[in-house]
């Protein structure tokens, strides 16, 4: 109910966890009207945040320190600065561990100062050095600078909180406090520049394109400056999707980067339109104008994506070769080299391609598209060179390096089919190891009083607090990402639970399950819902784990995510196709929102995955890259074969979301049953992770127990 309370902040939500307060004591009731207290704090109720504060002070002290600093926040928010004032003093001696206590200054200091007591105010921020790194501390020093009359130096502060910190609310206040004081002159245009860049960068379009309309304004209409605040603008615009071609074409036209800049646009304009000629003569004339700027790498990649779409490779390989080898140190130039690499070997152009992965393998070790090139090589070596010894050296590469990768799988495959090569070595791909995993246990301490408060926090609703409270235990760096984790899990929320060791452990497909604790393996790849998974997959004749990967990939396990799509729950079902798989389990009309019931979502879904399964033969490929893609795409993409097999076929998906997408559902099936297979037999999962390829099953799942190994799973 806590939870459903601050994300909704509904009138019910409120009703229901008043309900339970009023009839708990001690540490329930405190959670409660904790949460309570957060809600109205959220929603601006600060009277009504106040007494509930106030309520779980009287009822329990688990969390005192979080009672104490939001009532106080509340109160001085609610005007009522005197009572905060209260609470505040002698905070850090009452609360010795409290992650509040670096805050404590700048809100007291706030509140000082709201007493007209300045003096108190430094006082406040002077006894605490230890918090002048934050940047609620900072803008707090400003404004006592102000409060003393002392404007250049508030503004010498303000200033350095918007520049440092743009996109936070301290920015905001601090620049209306620069032009309330009328010194917002002093902000230079660099600044200006500055903050405009970061709104862009932080996909802020709107506020960024108003930032360089400004700039522009205020230079000279014959200024160089002018000409790049107007084209930024303008590239605002086009990120917004209303930047016209005769909007464009109007823009100051010069020999510098503006001008770059302008003719990329333009381009862009262009390949939205499909007119290839405007493309190409956009295109010209940044070689022939800009031919060392990053602008002309820009249009060269869109080009080159461009002619993919429409399968004109020979075009998309020449602007691909040509940005890789004009700009190597292109943000670019890794995905370029590969793309030219990559279509070189579609049309049949073996000799260059091998070239281009040998190229690719040895320029960029830590390119994603790298662990293609290496398994491409191979196949080349393999295929064509007849080279089977240095083909199964780049195959064990990959199983090393990356050993539950789509191309490991691969990889695995074709070792198997190969059989005994001699040993050989390749001195490029010695730089390929396995990641190193940090010190991880699984061994956490319950008792921790910081983890102990964190379970309240989460049970209250703040779980915007947790991992701060987690990580001021002093030995929580080898526990504490499985110990948050494992808490929201305890509280149903898998898909926190996910991203939390997402975060902590970034590279774990590339780690061998017996690298990481168990405990970690069963988060990142959870099994909710599994009996029902498992029932719907049999009666659709599905692989669990597939189902399972394809839930993991679309919402995380999130029950309730609803896309910019509009599309629900689980497996993110389009309300079209959820009615569609009621009709047709005779379920009559059903609205959206029964699509966020799991069980419910599971049903249509893996019903509707399997019509889509049908309607490609049967192979989880076509099937996966339809349900992201659409059928009509995957028909596409078929007709634009043939293809030696699958494999050809997955790298050859133009769109790199929907490639992603089914590599990584492929890959989530494999580790779903290598997690599985190691917690049963580890020595034989072990060898089967160094190079023995996966059989291929084909009969339904059969587990023992709860978490058995899956046996004999449909692949095909």
């Amino acid at each position: 109910m806590a939870q459903q309370l601050v994300a909704t902040r509904t009138p019910a939500a409120f009703a229901g966890v008043a309900s339970y307060a009023h009839r708990q004591t001690g540490e329930a009731a405190s959670t409660a009207y904790l949460s309570l207290g957060y809600a109205y704090l959220l929603e601006g109720h600060y009277g009504e945040a106040v007494a509930n504060l106030k309520a779980a002070r009287a009822a329990g002290d688990a969390l005192a320190d979080y009672d104490e600093f939001l009532e106080a926040k509340a109160e001085h928010l609610n005007g009522n600065d005197a009572a905060a004032a209260e609470l505040l003093a002698g905070f850090a001696e009452r609360n010795p561990d409290s992650i509040f206590d670096v805050q404590v200054p700048e809100l007291e200091a706030q509140v000082l100062l709201a007493r007209s007591d300045v003096a108190g105010a430094q006082r406040a921020l002077a006894a605490a050095p230890e918090s002048a790194g934050r940047v609620g501390y900072q803008l707090a020093q400003a404004e006592v600078a102000q409060a003393l009359g002392e404007n250049d130096q508030a503004a010498a502060l303000y200033r350095r909180v918007l520049l440092n910190r743009p996109l936070s609310a301290e920015a905001q206040t601090a620049r209306s406090r620069l032009t309330s004081l009328g010194l917002e002159s002093l902000l230079t245009q660099g600044d200006l520049r500055t903050l405009a860049d970061a709104y862009y960068k932080a996909g802020r379009y709107d506020e960024a394109g108003e930032q360089y309309r400004a700039l522009a304004r205020k230079s000279g209409p014959e200024s160089g400056a002018r000409n790049e605040y107007e084209v930024a603008a303008a590239a605002c615009d086009l990120k917004l999707k209303r930047l016209t071609r005769g909007a464009a074409e109007a823009l100051p036209s010069g020999t510098d980067e503006a001008g770059a800049r302008r003719l990329y646009l333009l381009m862009e304009l262009a390949r939205d339109r499909d007119d290839e000629a405007g493309q190409q003569a956009d295109v010209d004339q940044l070689r022939e104008h800009f031919a060392h700027s990053p602008w002309l790498a820009e249009a060269l990649f869109s080009s080159g994506n461009m002619y993919l779409l429409k399968r004109d490779y020979g075009q998309a390989t020449a602007y691909y070769t040509e940005l890789a080898e004009s700009f190597p140190a292109s943000e670019h130039a890794a995905a370029a080299h590969w793309r030219a690499g990559w279509l070189s070997y579609r049309q049949g152009l073996y000799t260059p391609a091998e070239h281009l992965f040998e190229e690719q393998i040895r320029l960029y070790p830590g390119a994603q598209e790298t662990v293609s090139a290496l398994y491409w090589r191979a196949r080349v070596l393999e295929d064509e060179d007849h080279k089977p010894a240095l083909a199964a050296e780049h195959y064990r590469t990959l199983v090393s390096a990356y050993p539950h990768y789509f191309y490991a799988q691969m990889a695995r495959e074709r070792l198997a089919a190969l059989g005994e090569t001699a040993a050989v070595t390749d001195p490029p791909l010695e730089k390929y190891r396995p990641i190193a995993v940090p010190q991880l246990v699984d061994d956490v301490p319950e008792a921790d009083p910081h983890l102990l408060k964190a379970h309240l926090l989460v049970n209250a609703g703040l779980s915007e607090y947790v991992s701060q409270e987690i990580a001021a235990s002093p030995d929580s760096g080898s526990w504490g990402a499985l110990a948050e984790a494992r808490l929201y899990a305890s509280y149903g929320e898998d898909f926190r639970a996910l991203r939390v060791l997402k975060r902590a452990l970034p590279s774990a497909a590339s780690t061998r399950i017996g690298s990481i604790p168990l405990a970690y393996w069963r988060i990142l790849f959870p099994e909710p819902y599994w009996e029902t998974i498992r029932a719907e997959s049999a009666r659709n004749n599905l692989d669990p784990y597939l189902v399972a990967s394809l839930i993991r990939q679309e919402s995380e396990f999130n029950s309730s995510a609803i896309s910019h799509a509009n599309a629900f729950g689980l497996m993110q079902l389009l309300p079209s196709v959820g009615r569609q798989m009621a009709r047709e389990e005779g379920l009559g009309a059903i609205a959206p929102r029964q699509l966020l019931d799991p069980v419910l979502n599971i049903r249509l879904g893996t019903r509707y995955l399997r019509m889509v399964m049908d309607h490609f033969g049967g192979v989880p490929e076509y099937a996966l890259a339809a349900y992201n893609a659409g059928e009509s795409r995957v028909a596409d993409w078929q007709a634009a074969g043939p293809y030696t097999g699958l494999d050809e076929f997955v790298e050859s998906i133009p769109f790199t979301e929907t490639r992603g997408y089914v590599e990584a559902i492929l890959r989530n099936r494999e580790m779903y049953r290598a997690i599985d297979g190691y917690a049963a037999h580890p020595a034989a999962s072990e060898a089967k992770e160094t190079g023995v390829p996966p059989a291929r099953q084909t009969a339904a799942d059969g587990r023992v127990g709860a978490k058995a190994v899956s046996a004999a799973v449909s692949t095909n």
